[in-house]
């Protein structure tokens, strides 16, 4: 993972708000916190006004009323959109983040949308994800005791990484005990079965540039498996493969994640301009 460019700012353990330009939403995958995005963020700034928060149920984060749901997370979303000041924004999520910045857009808060191995459009009947997620719990709370240590050399960070990033070696020993424990503390996973198991619309023609992008080396929604039902589910979308990247390709290559980001984010602009 590369340094920290200069311009980061202090940041709250909630939130990251930097930079200058067009709004710019970054929404993380489940389990997960803003934090995923320290290193693309910097890369933004010249370009974006980056908002990025921790999004409720995740990271100590509060509850949403439970059972958490899709639904709920997305008034979550607006409501803090608005607080932000941002009506509507180019919205950058992963995973869960993808999914939830898809339904921003349903609801007509997204000038464009990229979404980077998105979670969602899956079968009611799914249930390899949860099991996958079942197991990481498990062998987290094991672990729990001796994050520290174990996270030290790069290869054990590669090697217990490897669920959701091809090149763990590259976080820093922190950022990967980070990782492990803001996953100990979504409360939100508990419901994640449930949220699998709805039935959810597709999205049709949504009218605004859709980016899917998805990591070649993704082991917990490898596209051979789960892209076939995105393609039906936003027909209109683009679509790109990130090569050399694990499901969270932030940590695995900030670089291209930025640069997909900020190549669609222009191209929607120019689109509206012209329009």
């Amino acid at each position: 993972m590369t340094n920290l460019d200069d311009r980061l700012p202090p940041s709250s353990a909630t939130s990251l708000r930097a930079g200058n330009g067009e709004p710019l939403l970054l929404l993380h995958g489940g389990t997960s916190s803003w934090h995923c995005w320290e290193s693309v963020a910097p890369l933004l700034f010249d370009d974006h006004d980056v908002f990025a928060p921790t999004m409720a149920g995740h990271a100590g984060m509060p509850d949403l009323p439970r059972p958490y749901t899709i639904a709920k997370a997305v008034d979550w979303l607006e409501k803090t959109m608005d607080e932000a000041g941002f009506e509507t924004a180019h919205i950058a999520g992963n995973s869960l983040g993808g999914w939830l910045g898809m339904e921003l857009a349903r609801r007509g808060r997204a000038r464009s949308v990229i979404a980077l191995s998105p979670a969602g459009a899956w079968s009611t009947t799914e249930t390899r994800v949860p099991r996958i997620f079942r197991i990481m719990h498990a062998q987290q709370r094991l672990g729990a005791p001796v994050l520290p240590l174990v996270m030290r050399p790069p290869s054990l960070r590669r090697a217990l990484l490897r669920t959701v990033c091809e090149h763990g070696d590259r976080l820093t020993a922190d950022q990967a005990v980070l990782a492990a424990r803001n996953a100990l503390c979504c409360t939100a996973l508990d419901d994640f079965p449930s949220v699998i198991a709805t039935e959810y619309e597709p999205y049709g023609m949504l009218g605004i540039p859709v980016l899917i992008a998805w990591s070649e080396e993704d082991r917990i929604l490898p596209a051979d498996h789960y892209a076939a039902n995105w393609r039906r589910y936003a027909p209109s979308a683009t679509w790109r493969t990130l090569p050399d990247v694990g499901h969270v390709p932030m940590y695995d290559n900030p670089e291209l994640v930025a640069r997909t980001i900020l190549e669609w984010t222009a191209h929607a602009t120019a689109i509206r301009t012209a329009s």
